[in-house]
């Protein structure tokens, strides 16, 4: 049975700053489930799998950084993990909540 707490990652009406690139995503149409695994170790198969995934994607840069913009602390977005993201958006931002400064995430263009 799904788990009605998270919304699904495809929604783009659930990310409305996502519509310029979700639809274009390589992980539309996989299940959502691949890019939510319940242990988010570099070493577990599922997260080398969803990341296999965002390796193919057009966007992954897109999705990476939106991810760190927007804090999603849950779940594989741009071949990342929820630590890497933490880890990204303190070495941006500073400290460990990263919002403080209100930088701009900024990578190469797409």
């Amino acid at each position: 049975m799904p788990d009605d707490r998270r919304p699904s990652r495809f929604s783009v009406d659930l990310f409305p700053a996502a519509r310029g690139w979700i639809r274009d995503a390589a992980c539309v149409g996989e299940d959502p489930e691949l890019f939510f695994p319940l242990i988010e170790r570099e070493s577990e198969p599922q997260v080398a799998r969803a990341r296999a995934v965002c390796h193919r994607c057009r966007v992954l840069l897109a999705c990476r950084r939106w991810a760190v913009e927007q804090g999603e602390d849950v779940g594989i977005w741009g071949a990342t993990t929820a630590a890497q993201r933490r880890a990204i958006r303190r070495k941006l931002f500073g400290g460990p909540a990263g919002q403080a400064t209100g930088k701009t995430v900024r990578t190469r263009r797409e």
